[in-house]
């Protein structure tokens, strides 16, 4: 029996005591190392910090060093990041931070794109905090399996 959680969170279910063997992603079809394994956690933190800077960078050109501090300011940071990777990822696969990390978002599915249905569920759900970091064997957060994406290493070169 599926315990409730695997009820609304798509992807591939993983029976109780029947761990996947081998290498995350493998279940997807990907290498387990090079262009397109799967992307670290450590990774993944990163490419976020560094959306978030971006985002706190614009945000203080716009309203200014006054703001700082203010609810205003920290909510107008959140929009942004939030406008910013919802965006990017939504048409290009990838946000600032992805793209300076060497990581993009695919599709389980593989298709080209992620779409904006999907990237604005993600980014959602990656902005309550939690869920990114509730991961399954393969490094999926429940923002990667609501959306059916996964986080994947691009080699540039």
């Amino acid at each position: 029996m599926a315990r409730w959680i695997e009820s609304w969170l798509p992807g591939s279910p993983v029976a109780p005591g029947r761990e996947p063997s081998g290498y995350p992603g493998q279940r997807f079809g990907l290498p387990e190392t090079g262009h397109y394994s799967v992307a670290g956690l450590g990774r993944r933190i990163g490419g976020v910090c560094i959306d978030w800077a971006l985002a706190y960078l614009l945000v203080l050109l716009v309203a200014g060093t006054d703001a700082l501090g203010t609810p205003d300011f920290s909510w107008g940071v959140l929009g942004v990041w939030f406008v910013i990777t919802a965006l990017m990822v939504s048409v290009f696969g990838m946000s600032p931070g992805h793209i300076a990390l060497g990581m993009r978002v695919a599709r389980t599915d593989m298709a080209h794109y992620v779409g904006i249905p999907r990237a604005l569920l993600r980014t959602a759900l990656i902005a309550l905090v939690v869920p990114p970091f509730i991961r399954d064997p393969d490094g999926r957060g429940w923002h990667d399996r609501a959306s059916t994406t996964i986080v994947v290493r691009v080699l540039r070169g």
